[in-house]
């Protein structure tokens, strides 16, 4: 279990964690939510133990493996599956080991601890995470250092994934990632056997992956039970009898300062008056706890267009004489809304750009009015803002012919009040430089948006607020994101990118969860399929190694049958205590002592027989090898 207990941590006069006290039991997955710059991303150093709290303290058991994200890319020459297997210290450490030591009884020990790390299938479990994040094969033996950024932000999350800490701790680990491995990561924690904590904007995570949901406000923490979605019903009814509270101690206060006001100076009444002073004083105001979701922009709204907007009949695009996508056929109506669908690579960000202008076709013919108005929020668009500028002169730059008023105007649409529309650009958020992008883009009254992986930097507040001016925008959009609750509410038609053309997909964003883990089980079921025979021929050169230590194997391996057939005689001896009557008769205490004592056997006895069967495997290879 993790306690944090009367924990506190300031920065200079700042109290980001007040005294707060929670418990969360092994096994949870809790979701951290809270607006940004509240502090969870310190409380997760503060767990981490590379920050020291100001007073209190966090405890959970010693034994207890830690891991957390990290902005460090990996790099280098070594390939991304030696990367991931390298993560695993331990595991490195034993394999090394087991090559380098002479010592019988050391070796077994050695042995020991490699089943149960699971070492003989560490290197197609490192495949499979892989996979899931998007490597194939071919990009698994390629080296670190080929990869961007972005990508290599994976590799750092797979390895992580791939050592399995006992307590996991998530910092957005969507930002990366495309919708396909988003959904593979959603998948993987559902059925992550370790205690997680998951700071996330990605309300379908938190809606899909988590048990709680712990909400830091104002320096305190608090657990609330469920996803995402019954948070914000539970915080909402919070708030309302917050409201009620301080509604009826604000009359209290006044009703007791009337009194006193009347009568402190009246002889008859003084000791009265005195007495509600006091209690006046005992009476602390309750907090003002203010809803997080009072966030809006909106999308000015084009001028009318007769339809269609835009059309490519036959396009081919690409950035060499070699095409990305060919035979592209669209049409874009100003009411149409459309999700782009298909892995990282395939040629989402392509289209985008060829619908944007950014790409000419090199083949085909693209048809579009000559008045037609286009709002592109690119992935990397950031890099076009002026770092020394404010919003008000980057909106300047697009609308030179408005006033200023007219420019703030603009800005307060998109949630810019006077005092940060005067901010130099390097000290905004990334959410605000998010909207001040989405401001920049909308400066021509655009109508179509095309909106590349617009969340990234947007919490969930935000992003129900880019949700509600999608939905009341009356031109067309276009969206590729990795948050399927943004993509589930906005849109209607989805298009799918891959094998180098863009075809309709009949379905939504569940019907594409089913496909894209279908496909994923399949790719893993085939790597199954081949691994055997790679797993075999490792066994068999280790086995060529040890034969002169089998007694150690052996030993082992009789220490496990012993133990088979204690527990299966423990567990027949219950099963014959609980079939007694008599047992019944009496209190109930020891027939579910006994039920407990039964279901604790049972589980020794399957785990006795798994390390047995791998003890068998190991001698039968050993020896025959």
């Amino acid at each position: 279990m993790l306690h944090l207990k009367d924990l506190t941590y300031r920065v200079g006069d700042r109290v980001l964690l007040d005294n707060v006290n929670i418990s969360i039991p092994a096994g949870h997955k809790v979701g951290f939510v809270g607006q940004n710059g509240t502090g969870k991303t310190t409380l997760l150093k503060l767990i981490m133990r590379q920050l020291s709290p100001s007073g209190g303290d966090i405890v959970f058991p010693q034994k207890w493996e830690l891991g957390m994200t990290t902005q460090n890319a990996p790099e280098g020459c070594l390939s991304l599956l030696d990367t991931v297997l390298a993560a695993n210290k331990e595991l490195t450490k034993l394999k090394k080991d087991a090559e380098d030591i002479s010592n019988p009884e050391r070796l077994a020990q050695v042995h020991d601890r490699l089943r149960d790390l699971e070492a003989h299938s560490a290197e197609a479990r490192a495949a499979r995470i892989l996979v899931g994040l998007g490597f194939d094969d071919a990009a698994q033996h390629r080296p670190c250092q080929e990869f961007s950024g972005g990508w290599r932000m994976r590799i750092a999350l797979a390895s992580l994934l791939f050592v399995q800490p006992d307590l996991l701790l998530l910092d957005e680990p969507t930002n990366h990632l495309d919708l396909e491995a988003s959904i593979w990561l959603e998948d993987f924690l559902k059925q992550y056997r370790g205690t997680l904590i998951v700071v996330s904007h990605d309300r379908h995570l938190l809606n899909l992956v988590v048990q709680e949901i712990l909400h830091l406000e104002k320096g305190k923490l608090t657990l609330y039970s469920g996803g995402y979605d019954k948070f914000e019903n539970a915080r909402r009814m919070r708030l309302e009898q917050n409201i009620q509270q301080r509604k009826k101690q604000e009359n209290e206060r006044a009703h007791i300062q009337n009194f006193v006001d009347r009568f402190r100076y009246k002889a008859s009444k003084a000791k009265q008056a005195q007495s509600r002073l006091k209690k006046l004083e005992r009476l602390q105001p309750i907090a003002d706890l203010q809803p997080d979701n009072n966030r809006k922009f909106i999308f000015p709204t084009p001028s009318p267009l007769s339809p269609p907007l835009l059309t490519l009949e036959k396009v081919d695009v690409g950035y060499t004489s070699e095409p990305v996508l060919r035979d592209i056929n669209i049409r874009l109506d100003s009411d149409d809304r459309i999700a782009i669908l298909g892995a990282n690579g395939n040629g989402k960000s392509t289209l985008i750009k060829l619908l944007a202008g950014r790409l000419k076709p090199a083949a085909g013919r693209k048809t579009k009015s000559s008045k037609l108005r286009i709002g592109y929020f690119a992935q990397h668009q950031t890099d076009e803002l002026n770092m020394k500028g404010t919003p008000v002169s980057e909106i300047t730059r697009g609308r030179p012919r408005d006033t200023e008023t007219q420019v703030r105007s603009h800005l307060g649409s998109f949630g810019f009040d006077q005092d940060r529309a005067e901010t130099q650009v390097a000290a905004l958020s990334g959410g605000e430089k998010a909207r001040l992008l989405f401001a920049l883009m909308s400066c021509n009254n655009p109508h179509i948006l095309l909106l590349d992986e617009p969340t990234n930097h947007l919490d969930v507040d935000y992003r129900q607020a880019l949700i509600q001016a999608i939905n009341c925008f009356e031109g067309a959009v276009i969206i590729v994101s990795h948050d399927p609750h943004v993509i589930e509410l906005t849109v209607d038609h989805f298009w799918i990118v891959q094998d180098g053309t863009v075809n309709s997909f009949n379905g939504d964003v569940k019907d594409y969860r089913k496909l894209l883990l279908s496909r994923q089980r399949n790719k893993i079921s085939n790597k199954k399929s081949e691994s055997p025979r790679h797993i075999r021929k490792k066994q068999r050169r280790t086995a060529a190694s040890m034969r002169a230590n089998l007694a150690p194997l052996k030993k082992a391996l009789a220490h496990a049958e012993n133990m088979v057939e204690t527990l299966d005689s423990e567990k027949k001896r219950l099963q014959i205590s609980m079939a007694d009557p008599a047992l019944y008769d009496g209190a109930s205490d020891q027939s579910i002592q006994l039920q407990k004592q039964l279901g604790r056997i049972e589980k020794d006895l399957e785990k006795a027989e798994k390390t047995w069967m791998k003890l068998q495997e190991d001698w039968d290879l050993q020896e025959n090898g």
